[in-house]
């Protein structure tokens, strides 16, 4: 038997030899599309991540007369360069594994909510007019910012003190398609 993980599996035919005689041809295809898939993913998210990182660099020293709003958009872009690289570690790592790991995608988003703190923040410090309604509106978004942090936040500590994996991941063993069965002798 081939040591490839098949898309069907054996509980889904009536029995273990039909299983071992289906044509793997579509599966070996389709997988392999799925790997190049996954790779391309990683691979888009690290050029948009390059992109941004040269062109924040670009800016911060182009646009030196206006200091601190600079100094802001340059924080504000490193945070979303640190963001697409959590995303790409992350997909890169488990998108193929069998556990879905909650845990990283958290941690993505309290730091999404905390680049939208800093960038709220930021606005209203360094604006030099604001209308009644934009100091509203900028308001109703920080406060929409720290929920949303919070609630990550909590989601975390759930995960953190529900049980004895800390990694938050599924306490439950996946099965392995990769491992042969075990043969017990009498």
């Amino acid at each position: 038997m081939s040591d490839r993980v098949p898309l069907s599996f054996p509980h889904m035919v009536k029995t273990r030899t039909v299983w071992l005689t289906i044509d793997r041809r579509a599966d070996v295809l389709i997988r392999r599309l799925i790997i190049a898939i996954e790779y391309a993913i990683v691979v888009s998210l690290l050029a948009v991540a390059s992109v941004v990182l040269v062109r924040a660099v670009a800016h911060f020293f182009s646009h030196w007369g206006t200091f601190p709003q600079t100094v802001v958009v340059a924080i504000d872009n490193i945070l979303v360069v640190i963001i697409l690289l959590d995303i790409a570690h992350t997909v890169f790592g488990n998108l193929r594994s069998f556990v879905f790991p909650v845990r990283p995608f958290l941690v993505i988003g309290i730091l999404a909510g905390v680049r939208d703190i800093l960038s709220e923040t930021a606005h209203l410090t360094l604006s030099n007019s604001l209308t009644q309604t934009d100091f509203k509106n900028t308001l109703l978004s920080l406060g929409v910012g720290v929920g949303v942090v919070l609630t990550l936040l909590l989601g975390l500590l759930v995960l953190r003190f529900s049980g004895p994996n800390p990694e938050g991941e599924s306490h439950q063993s996946p099965v392995d398609p990769y491992s042969k069965p075990s043969q017990v002798s009498k």
